[in-house]
Formats: C-alpha cells, structure tokens, sequence
C-alpha cells in the first residue's frame, strides 16, 4: 500500500514535550546541587507548572490527536492493541497510559513544591499559604516523589528505542517534525488546534502562573524603625 506523509504533532505539543524534557533534567541537575541552586530549582518548577497547565488545556483543545478524547484508552482499546489490533496515528493505548502517568506525577511534583522549603533558606512561593508542619509534610512528598519520576520516565525511553529499533517506528522523529509515513488509508491529519485556541491556552496558563508564583500574595510589612 502507498504512504503518505500526514501532519500527525501540531507545533505547541512538540514545543510542550521538548521543553518539559530539558526542564525536568534541570530540575533534577538543580535538585542534586542544592544550595544556591535551589532557587533556580524553584524557578524551574515554577516553569513546569506552567507547561503543565498548559498540556491540560491543550488536551481539551488543541488538534486532534493532542486531544485526551482522541488519545485516552477504554478497556477495549487496550485489549485490541495488546492482541496487535490497534490501529492509529497518534499515541497508541499503552503509551496513552505513559503520558498520563507521566503528567500526573510531574503535576503531583511541581504542585507539592510550591509549598515546599528545604529546611535551610529555600521556600516555595506558596509555602506562606500553608502551616509549617504542611510545609514540610509537602517538602517530604516532594522528595519521595523522585523515584516514580525517575521510573515512569526510563519506562518512556525504553518505550522509544524499542519501538525505534524493534518495530522500526521513529517516534521521536515525529516529535520533531509533527509528520509521520503512513498508508493513504489512514491518512488522517490532525485538524483544529488553531490561533484562538493556542491564545486561549497561553492566557489561562498565565493566570495559573500567576497564582502559582505568588504574586497575589502581600509581601510581610518592614520590620519597625528603631527609634533613636
């Protein structure tokens, strides 16, 4: 059967997978050094949250196969590709179930360390919203956290290079350029995910930053002048 070349990633997914990748290696990076890198920490994971909230608005209106109704498996999708049945173009079932883990542990992350501290200078900038007890009740969720991440994460690689280099489908290839071969029979490309809706998702991902930054926050009043 004949191939053809269909439009399969819209841009921001590919930008929101790139991005979130180089960003978790600097949180981690940061994370390990600690000290005077723990603010860079901090502005890392704020930069998360922001991707983050981004994807979800992206999965509800963004292009096709972007969207969580196209990609989010039902039990009969999963048994269909498990017996070698599925067909599609974007994430097959068991790799649906890779994004979501993925996205549900980096939320988990980079919410619990909004209000985090790491028991020396450094505090989340939501850290004055909470009691220090829950400060550092998230402070020890947020560390715990790292071993599923680093899990979920060598799972998604591992997935990559053996669907790379056993059944010979460049994933990542795709992820870079938003195309994929496939035969004309199922050459659908995705639609939808235009200007309005990138605008929509850019302007709700600023009001969550906002929030999560802190900036509604008012600063604690300047420490009385001595008299003289």
């Amino acid at each position: 059967m004949r191939k053809t070349r269909v439009r399969v990633w819209d841009l921001p997914t590919r930008l929101f997978h790139w991005l979130l990748a180089g960003l978790v290696v600097a949180a981690y990076v940061t994370g390990q050094l600690g000290g005077s890198y723990m603010e860079w920490h901090g502005r890392v994971g704020i930069a998360i949250v922001g991707l983050l909230s981004f994807r979800l608005v992206w999965g509800v209106i963004g292009s096709t196969y972007a969207r969580f109704s196209d990609f989010v498996p039902g039990p009969a999708h999963l048994w269909a590709h498990l017996r070698g049945h599925w067909s599609g173009l974007g994430h097959n079932p068991l790799g649906a179930l890779s994004v979501l883990a993925l996205l549900g542990v980096m939320l988990y992350q980079a919410v619990t360390g909004l209000f985090a501290n790491d028991e020396i200078a450094f505090s989340g900038p939501l850290r004055a919203l909470v009691s220090a007890d829950t400060s550092n009740w998230l402070s020890g969720l947020h560390r715990q956290n790292y071993w599923p991440i680093i899990i979920l994460v060598g799972l998604h690689v591992g997935a990559v290079l053996f669907y790379a280099l056993i059944k010979k489908d460049n994933l990542v290839g795709a992820m870079i350029t938003g195309h994929k071969d496939v035969d004309e029979a199922d050459a659908q490309p995705a639609q939808g995910g235009g200007l309005v809706a990138l605008l929509i998702a850019l302007a709700i991902t600023a009001g969550v930053l906002y929030v999560a930054t802190g900036s509604f926050i008012e600063p604690p009043p300047p420490p009385p002048v001595a008299p003289w």
